[in-house]
């Protein structure tokens, strides 16, 4: 019953000709300030005004973790021996033609018996495999580097120049958004990072415009990146102003001066003490109602919009009745004419 009640509530303030709505519903300035402080706050802010269940980021994704060798990592060992020619000739040439595959976790080389590698940096590996044949040769000294890998990467899509890039333990969102080339006007509310099948709450914004480190997370191999275009998330501009039209938001927020602005200002039929704006559902709208006063003495970030909102312009109550009298009367011009007839309906013209 509620929902039916409430879409011919919203109808009806929506519709251009149409006064503002008087309901018990309504939120004042004061109201629509301290929300725009929350907004503020960022993205999980703004997530959790429209309603949406999220976490913050746990710290742990912000530590770097070790590059190790996995399974099925092909390495490139050199072995240096001032007399043992014979022992670092057989690895590289096993080492040139095919490389030390790591099978169940482990390679074979020459005079030694397996040594266990996955998990273990290329720095772990050579001291490992060092030791092993220090047991048998001294003076001996190993270096290892990988021939061939299963490298992680993290994938890139959206308004990218990139498709992938690799990742090493220490590469973080900041660079790769960097190497991707983001453009300028990349909705970076909409953008979003999915790791495995769960999205992260990353303020994109936060990090990239306001140098917010604590978003810079460490990327992971799997890591899906997306960055969205900019019309992704905008507000709706209706009633008494030059252009009704949507307005971008790339930041999830954007202020109610610049989005009047954007539709180019509110027509001489508004009525400047009637701007009203709807968040939230149809079922259950949050509506402010506040005055020019407001917006052009407030500042900016005291009044914020984020997406999904409706700025609603009132129309002056002359403006109504001027509309009704074009309507009815269109061959008619110049107040006599309208007054001479207005006269013959009962109706008396000033």
């Amino acid at each position: 019953m509620k929902r039916i009640l409430l879409i011919p509530l919203l109808l009806k303030l929506l519709t251009s000709c149409s006064t503002p709505y008087m309901g018990k519903d309504l939120y004042g300035a004061d109201e629509f300030v301290i929300d725009s402080y929350k907004i503020r706050e960022g993205k999980l802010s703004i997530l959790e005004m429209e309603g949406k269940e999220v976490e913050e980021l746990p710290l742990e994704l912000l530590s770097e973790y070790k590059d190790v060798i996995h399974e099925g990592d092909v390495l490139q060992i050199i072995l240096y021996h001032p007399k043992r020619e014979d022992i670092v000739k057989a690895v590289a040439t096993i080492g040139g033609a095919v490389g030390f595959r790591v099978t169940n976790g482990v390679i074979h080389l020459p005079d030694l018996s397996s040594i266990a590698l996955e998990g273990l940096t290329l720095q772990e590996a050579s001291e490992v495999i060092q030791k092993k044949y220090l047991e048998e040769i001294k003076d001996i000294e190993v270096y290892v580097t990988y021939k061939e890998r299963k490298e992680g990467r993290v994938q890139l899509a959206g308004l990218v120049s990139i498709s992938s890039l690799p990742v090493n333990g220490t590469l973080r969102l900041f660079d790769v958004l960097a190497q991707a080339k983001v453009p300028p006007d990349a909705n970076l509310f909409k953008s979003y990072l999915v790791r495995g099948s769960k999205p992260l709450a990353v303020d994109m914004y936060k990090l990239l415009k306001e140098g917010d480190m604590s978003q810079n997370v460490v990327m992971r191999p799997g890591d899906k990146v997306y960055i969205a275009e900019p019309f992704s998330a905008t507000v709706m501009v209706m009633g008494e102003v030059a252009y009704r039209r949507l307005v971008s938001v790339p930041n999830g927020f954007i202020s109610l001066r610049e989005t009047l602005a954007a539709a180019g200002g509110i027509l001489f039929t508004g009525d400047p003490s009637y701007i009203q704006i709807i968040r939230g559902s149809i079922v259950k709208p949050k509506i402010y109602t506040i005055s020019w006063e407001h917006v052009i003495h407030l500042p900016n970030d005291s009044l914020l919009l984020i997406p999904g909102d409706v700025v609603y312009v009132a129309s002056k109550p002359i403006t109504e009745w001027n509309r009704f009298i074009s309507q009815l009367l269109p061959s008619f011009s110049g107040f006599e004419a309208v007054g001479n007839t207005c006269g013959k309906v009962g109706v008396i013209a000033p």
